[in-house]
């Protein structure tokens, strides 16, 4: 049954009213592009601070609120409202418990305690410890640092030794040992009391001036044995890793992408004109973003490669196609009025395919997926108005422009004409058809259901190491002049001290929230001593103890500290393990009431309802390990707990990104697939062209699944579209080739010569498409975050195996589908008789 007439439908009607904008008011419709320009032009820049690393992927996610509802139930009533942290790592080759190291980190603290404006509430280390060992009463830095002061190296020696002995020496390096009493690096952990409503940027300013207060003491040389890392200041490290990346990549793309266009364009006119178009595509999807209040992240930076893929691709197509029909003697605007006629029914089906492929991420319950399927699919409207209706209109103006006149005739001969080298290779697909179309049909199938299957064992990662650069990468790019040179991380430097000193990942450690009315009980502080014995393995452990902290462990340090809360201790334990039993509720009263109330407080709520754990994990000690053990230490608890912590939300992300990546695949395909199927059918009347189209486009989702496992590239949600995107990249090649071959194919040719027509004259729009492409994105790889690096290549991959797939699969397709029609036709006619 044939659907309704083909010679008027919605899509005639938008292709005969886009020529006749295009040939009879070119400079109309360029007039206009450039005043709609202007207009998203003054958006640019209103999308809202820029966000970069892990924090943008967790907002809106439950376990992330319910970190943060954590922090607020500490935080109440305490004197850190708000509040923020900085780690000083001191680092000393001889020994960093020395007494001149000890001064220098206590004359350090005092220091910044004294400094108003840096709203510093306490400090602690390895420093403070010790001191309190000599002097119990020292609750300053002043009074701990007369201290340190004042004790001889044997009272200094066995400080450190009962220090150690009574739960721990504080924050230092692995290679410590209470008999050496030496250690090479150390911790001071600064607590700021911040206003709750302190933006990223101020509590940045005041951990950052911690640097100079820290510089001025005689003997710490900030960079080289002191490292000043706080939270704001990665956010801002992290945010001026992306600006250097678009520094590197953004010019690294740009010449590369004017090379190529060089070559496939070889016509300076052509090439500013493409040029002006693709800007006007970055200028429209900027200012989209800006009036949306969508900020730019890094998840959006590969939006903008995949725009300029696709512009690339139209721009050529319509500059191609045109100089076939100019070369034919058609005249500047009825050789447009052809190109139009013939492309802009296919730029539409690609853009529709396209944008299903990106909005399939708002099917993702990650916001900045959702983001990245707004503003991708948003820029693809916007490049198909730009290329499809812009630039054939602005071509037309400059070849009116020139004619007649004597302005010099550069490379105007159509990509891949028969007797060039690139007319001779690829038809090489078509004439593999006519041979064995069956058997590359297989191969092909194969090769893609292999790389499927083998794609379904990727990892997945998420991290905020996975933002990290590598190091020798940034070494090699600090030769570069300026403004191309990347800044200094620090976060480079206090990633190598965790895993080499500390034997800590940069995140090293998980929460448990217990939240229940019994932690005033008797029962609870031995319910959380008992969550830290006998630990999995995942946690740090000395003595099958886990290295934790808790009210528990800040409990002993107080004992260990003042003999009379000791008595106490022993006093309200029955059972002789330690830990009290009774009376827990006026231990918690004498706790809170010492100078060890600000810890206290850091680890059970002002109302005494909650209480969390704190667990270091082990070095090698991933996510899903991590999580699985907390989960585990929380349901042999007696009171309720529940596991949270960055490690934790970043699991549950994961978990996010691979049911996000599955689900939108699917709607992708799904969506594709109906589009296709009904466009054919309502435009040819054969909704099989559709079908047709999506086997290459299988084969090309499944080789790239395979190469994300062979490449190591684990699925993040950075990369977590690329499946649904290779779809729209796919469908972009297969459909400009399906569209050529159904036109010379409906216009009477036979198979083989519109399969040969259709290799060389849009093979070659193709080719010079794929390289350009591949190649500008393949630029991505040289970017300082990975996530942007792998994703690059991944891109590249996709274009470059969906040009293969057009050119070398879909014709064998093409055949197999026409022999199997031919033979099926006798038995339908016998049938109906």
């Amino acid at each position: 049954m044939r659907g309704p007439d083909p010679d008027r439908t919605p899509i005639d009607a938008l292709t005969e009213r886009i020529n006749d904008a295009v040939s009879g008011r070119p400079r109309t419709v360029v007039v206009a592009f450039l005043i709609v320009s202007l207009v998203f032009a003054g958006g640019m820049g209103m999308g809202g601070e820029q966000q970069a690393g892990t924090d943008q992927f967790t907002a809106d996610v439950e376990e992330q609120d319910a970190l943060d509802a954590m922090e607020e139930d500490f935080s109440r009533g305490s004197r850190e409202s708000g509040g923020s942290t900085a780690t000083l790592f001191v680092s000393d080759d001889r020994n960093v418990l020395s007494k001149p190291s000890l001064l220098r980190m206590l004359t350090a603290q005092e220091r910044l305690e004294d400094k108003d404006e840096l709203r510093v509430s306490t400090t602690t280390g390895p420093a403070s410890i010790v001191a309190t060992q000599l002097d119990p009463s020292a609750d300053t830095a002043e009074a701990q640092r007369r201290a340190v002061e004042r004790a001889t190296a044997r009272e200094l020696d066995a400080a450190i030794r009962r220090a150690a002995n009574n739960g721990g020496i504080g924050p230092v390096s692995t290679d410590f040992t209470a008999e050496s009493g030496s250690a090479e690096v150390a911790q001071v952990v600064v607590q700021y009391d911040t206003p709750p409503a302190a933006s990223t940027g101020q509590r940045a300013s005041i951990q950052t001036r911690t640097v100079d207060v820290v510089g001025g003491v005689e003997g710490l040389e900030p960079g080289e044995n002191v490292v000043v890392f706080g939270d704001a200041i990665i956010n801002e490290e992290v945010n001026q890793l992306l600006t250097d990346t678009a520094i590197i990549v953004f010019p690294a793309a740009l010449l590369l992408i004017v090379f190529f266009l060089v070559v496939a364009y070889r016509d300076p006119v052509d090439l500013g004109l493409g040029v002006v178009a693709l800007l006007m595509t970055l200028v429209w999807t900027f200012g989209f973003m800006g009036y949306a209040s969508i900020p730019f992240s890094d998840s959006l930076v590969t939006v903008f490669p995949l725009l300029l893929a696709v512009g690339i691709d139209f721009g050529i197509h319509i500059i191609n196609r045109y100089r076939e029909e100019r070369a034919e003697g058609a005249a500047i605007g009825e050789a447009m009025r052809l190109t139009t006629d013939q492309l802009t029914t296919a730029f539409f089906i690609v853009t529709l395919t396209t944008v299903f492929g990106f909005a399939a991420n708002l099917t993702s319950s990650l916001g900045q997926l959702q983001d990245f399927g707004i503003v991708a699919a948003a820029g693809i409207v916007f490049t198909f108005l730009i290329f499809g209706v812009f630039l054939p209109a602005g071509k037309v103006v400059l070849d009116r422009l020139r004619e007649g006149t004597r302005f010099p005739r550069f490379g105007t001969a159509p990509l891949g004409r028969e007797g060039s080298i690139m007319g001779t290779v690829l038809p090489l697909g078509a004439k593999a058809a006519r041979v064995a179309p069956v058997i590359v049909l297989v191969v092909a199938l194969v090769a893609g259901a292999a790389g499927g299957a083998y794609g379904t064992g990727v990892d997945t990662e998420f991290s905020q190491e996975a933002f990290f650069p590598d190091q020798e990468k940034v070494d090699a790019y600090g030769q570069l002049p300026e403004p191309l040179a990347p800044s200094e991380y620090t976060f480079m430097r206090v990633l190598d001290h965790l895993e080499e000193d500390f034997d800590q990942g940069f995140i090293g450690s998980v929460t448990l929230y217990v939240q229940d009315r019994d932690v005033r009980s008797n029962v609870a502080l031995e319910d959380v001593d008992r969550a830290t014995r006998d630990p999995p393995d995942a946690f740090a452990s000395e003595n099958r103890r886990a290295e934790a902290t808790s009210i528990v462990s800040v409990m002993e340090s107080r004992a260990a500290a003042d003999p009379e809360f000791a008595a106490m201790v022993d006093r309200f334990d029955t059972d002789g393990d330690g830990i009290p039993d009774r009376e827990v509720d006026r231990v918690y009263d004498e706790l809170l009431s010492s100078a060890h109330g600000d810890r206290a407080r850091n680890y059970l709520t002002a109302d005494r309802s909650a209480t969390r754990i704190e667990y270091t994990l082990t070095a090698d000690a991933d996510q899903a390990e991590a999580t699985a053990a907390a989960n585990a230490v929380a349901e042999d608890m007696r009171l309720d707990a529940t596991p949270t912590g960055t490690l934790v939300v970043n699991q549950v992300v994961i978990d996010r990104i691979t049911e996000s990546a599955i689900r939108s695949l699917i709607v992708a395909f799904l969506l594709t697939a109906a589009f296709l199927m009904v466009s054919y059918w309502w435009l040819e009347s054969r909704a099989v062209y559709g079908l047709i189209n999506l086997v290459p486009v299988l084969v090309t989702v499944g080789l790239l699944a395979g190469s994300m496992r062979y490449f190591g590239i684990p699925l993040t949600p950075f990369n977590a579209p690329i499946l649904s995107v290779s779809i729209g990249l796919g469908v972009d090649y297969t459909v400009h080739y399906m569209h050529r071959f159904v036109d010379e194919y409906e216009a009477g040719r036979s198979v083989e010569e519109a399969l040969l027509i259709t290799s060389r004259g849009t093979g070659g729009a193709l080719t010079g498409s794929m390289l350009t492409t591949v190649c500008g994105l393949g630029t991505l790889y040289l970017a300082l975050i990975p996530l942007v690096a792998e994703f690059g290549v991944l891109l590249a991959l996709g274009v470059f195996y969906a040009y293969l797939a057009s050119i070398f699969v879909l014709p064998s397709v093409i055949v197999v589908w026409d022999r199997t029609a031919s033979l099926a036709a006798p038995v339908a006619n016998a049938v109906t008789r």
